[in-house]
């Protein structure tokens, strides 16, 4: 049988009837927008997550962009952050009119490299964007002290890692504002779209409140220039259902992660994901550096095996951002080798694993 790299419906059949269940409550009850389970899931992921509040939006997009808002970042304001990730992350800072300054990444981690984000800071710099890529939080003492010092917005990238953990502590508690996105693909997947700004600032999170409806505060009046992104009822009362089952699914990826690891250890041409010992990665994807990277995943397709590149081709060598373009060689070069392999429990188990795993060293030893 195939092995696939992502299948929805398996990963839902199991709970179908409680999702079924979930969505007749809300039909029923007839509140469809921002109403009593956005406000619970707002609370709930807010607590798994070690934040104090949290404001549900419409995707993981507008909760970046948002976000930036919410510190300040508007036409002509400078935003450091890094080429080596989905677009929506450096898009939400261009839609306000802002620039991308991007740095270079840690080789071994993929995320941003701490030490030449000090050298990117100037005076236009309002902002930091780290981006927890694949599942696993970026170097974020170094980063909030340099903030601290002067005077920028930490906003978190959290999109691909819901539950991962820093010196302990929970990805979008880190910074001032964290960022999640519910997209079906997600380790923590909605049926639909949707996203959440968490933080611990309470005056950013009334800011938030405002900026999701409009700026507006009640009835027709309205204190800011906002945005129209609401998380709706539906998506919230299937993600509560989700929820429950969460840590359970993180741990099955990290066993499949756990498993390629010691599989896949002696292979001179691959190497396998790194993980500071500070560091508790959810494996949203599991990312190998392979030589001879699109040969092997030709042979891993004609085997039946999927697999994926995370990216192809870093942010500032797109042609949206010619104008931002410089040379960061770790970027250049990971794009070049980096391949993504099943993980998620619902395509691969142990056996799964390790038909993966014995692929790969067969193409080797050809």
């Amino acid at each position: 049988m195939a092995i696939r790299m992502l299948d929805i419906q398996a990963q839902l059949v199991p709970i179908q009837d409680q999702l079924e269940a979930a969505a007749t409550k809300v039909l029923r009850r007839g509140h469809f927008v921002l109403g009593e389970e956005v406000e619970a899931l707002e609370h709930e992921l807010a607590t798994y997550c070690g934040a104090r509040y949290g404001v549900g939006v419409a995707s993981g997009t507008d909760a970046l962009l948002l976000a930036l808002a919410a510190v300040g970042v508007t036409r002509g304001s400078q935003v450091i952050t890094t080429p080596f990730t989905y677009v929506a992350t450096v898009q939400a800072v261009t839609h306000l009119g802002a620039t991308p300054v991007f740095v270079d990444i840690d080789p071994q981690t993929f995320n941003l490299d701490a030490e030449q984000v000090q050298r990117a800071v100037g005076r236009r710099t309002k902002a930091i964007i780290p981006v927890h890529l694949f599942g696993q939080c970026a170097e974020m003492d170094p980063i909030c002290d340099l903030a601290a010092r002067r005077g920028l917005a930490v906003v978190e990238d959290s999109a691909q890692a819901v539950g991962a953990t820093y010196h302990g502590r929970g990805a979008c508690s880190l910074g001032h504002l964290g960022c999640l996105s519910f997209y079906p693909t997600k380790n923590l997947g909605a049926c639909g779209d949707g996203g959440m700004v968490l933080t611990n600032d309470e005056e950013l999170y009334q800011r938030l409140r405002l900026l999701r409806v409009h700026g507006r505060a009640d009835g027709y009046f309205y204190l800011i220039d906002g945005f129209n992104s609401r998380l709706d009822e539906i998506q919230a009362a299937f993600l509560r259902v989700k929820m429950r089952g969460l840590r359970e699914y993180t741990a099955a990826r990290q066993r499949n992660a756990a498993l390629y690891d010691e599989l896949l250890a002696d292979l001179p041409q691959i190497r396998t994901p790194y993980v500071p010992a500070h560091n508790v990665h959810v494996y949203h994807q599991y990312s190998i550096i392979a030589e001879r990277r699109d040969d092997l995943r030709e042979y891993l397709k004609a085997h039946g095996i999927d697999s994926a590149v995370y990216y192809p081709l870093p942010l500032h060598q797109q042609e949206i951002y010619r104008h931002f373009r410089r040379r960061l060689p770790v970027a250049e070069w990971t794009c070049q080798h980096i391949l993504a392999l099943p993980i998620a429990p619902e395509v691969v188990t142990t056996d799964g694993v390790r038909t993966v795993s014995e692929a790969i060293r067969a193409f080797y030893r050809k």
